[in-house]
């Protein structure tokens, strides 16, 4: 196996040179490098790792309240298969990560993004994990239905789920949430927001009371076609009848919970092919001798292709993140005539080994490096 930290270090030179970037790569000296990921860092560090790795926010079509990506969950047993716990997880956009985070179990995830307004929601979940101990009251929390008396703890993600979609909005309760969310991120966190910040918490918030647990993709301006709920997200399987979802038991639940309360899921907003967010997560990982496990990618990638030449920034951006021959990108593919997004796993280093060889050109050759 490779040493992630050289191979990285090496491979960002290398990449930075050939596409001609002026900014160079930092390398880091063995005292740092010997340093490891934290178990838990401070609200201070996480508030500036926030604003450190992030980039002037950009747009997107559509809010992306919640995915709209039914078969993620049919990758996980190869996804447990091939990796092992305590990497790095990276991904981008909302809820669909902390499904990922409970499979992989990362001691560390960093969650980037364009637009602003997803690293808000991130924020916002990270206040219910701190205020609900359980998933039945993260669920009444997040969308403002007060719980039924006679829903336990250990109910099945079905049973949660259906429970609050016959649970009737309470106004009083979406305030008083509200209030606590703010306090929670302002004077319990640490947080500075700012006045922008809080409107859009605010929007966010106020479209899960309104939705419930019927909220989808097409809420927020997506394609007029049927989307999965929030409740069919949370409810899926993966193909053999097993449930993954951060929802689906207790235990995924907390091992969502532990890193949000440790400060160890870190939002950031960046664009894959900027020029800041991915490499200095790189930095900052290469730094502290780790190895990113999986990067969630959605369908991102092919919208870098259809900005000309921004590709090739980003997987010169990939290249400065430590990774070995068993991390992984985790791709959703169009499937144009059912307009759904299929769910594909394939080796981080095989791809960059074919860019490096100069095979991939358009988006459709990504393909032909798949295992």
């Amino acid at each position: 196996m490779r040493r992630p930290l050289l191979r990285g270090v090496l491979a960002a030179l290398f990449f930075a040179c050939a596409l001609g970037f002026t900014a160079a790569y930092r390398p880091v000296s063995a005292a740092v490098a010997a340093a490891d990921l934290p178990s838990k860092i401070s609200d201070a560090e996480f508030w500036t790792l926030v604003a450190d790795l992030s980039e002037p926010g950009g747009s997107f079509p559509f809010d992306n309240f919640v995915s709209n990506e039914t078969t993620i969950q049919s990758v996980i047993p190869a996804l447990k298969a091939r990796t092992s716990r305590g990497g790095v997880y990276l991904g981008v956009g909302p809820e669909q990560n902390f499904t990922y985070i409970a499979a992989l179990e990362p001691r560390m995830a960093f969650i980037i993004d364009i637009r602003r307004q997803n690293l808000v929601e991130h924020l916002m979940y990270k206040a219910l994990f701190q205020l609900a101990d359980n998933r039945a009251d993260f669920i009444s929390r997040l969308f403002s239905r007060k719980r039924p008396a006679d829903l336990s703890s250990e109910a099945t993600d079905e049973a949660l789920l259906l429970a609050y979609e016959r649970a009737v909005p309470d106004q009083q309760l979406f305030e008083s949430n509200l209030r606590e969310i703010l306090n929670t991120l302002t004077r319990s966190r640490g947080a500075e927001l700012t006045a922008a910040d809080i409107t859009s918490l605010t929007f966010v918030y106020t479209t899960f009371f309104r939705e419930g647990p019927r909220l989808n993709y097409q809420i927020g301006g997506g394609p007029s076609v049927d989307m999965p709920t929030y409740t069919d997200l949370m409810t899926q399987s993966d193909g053999n009848g097993q449930h993954h979802s951060f929802l689906s038991s207790e235990r995924h639940y907390h091992i969502v919970r532990t890193l949000e309360m440790n400060n160890l899921v870190i939002p950031v907003v960046g664009d894959f092919a900027g020029p800041t967010a991915l490499r200095e997560v790189g930095a900052y990982l290469t730094s502290r001798n780790a190895t990113v496990t999986a990067f969630y990618l959605s369908n991102v990638e092919r919208y870098l292709f259809d900005r000309r030449r921004a590709w090739r920034s980003f997987y010169a951006n990939v290249a400065a993140l430590p990774y070995d021959e068993r991390s992984v990108f985790i791709r959703a593919v169009l499937n144009r005539p059912a307009f759904t997004l299929v769910s594909l796993v394939a080796p981080i280093a095989d791809l960059m080994n074919a860019f490096s060889q100069g095979r991939i050109r358009q988006y459709q050759d990504v393909f032909g490096v798949l295992p």
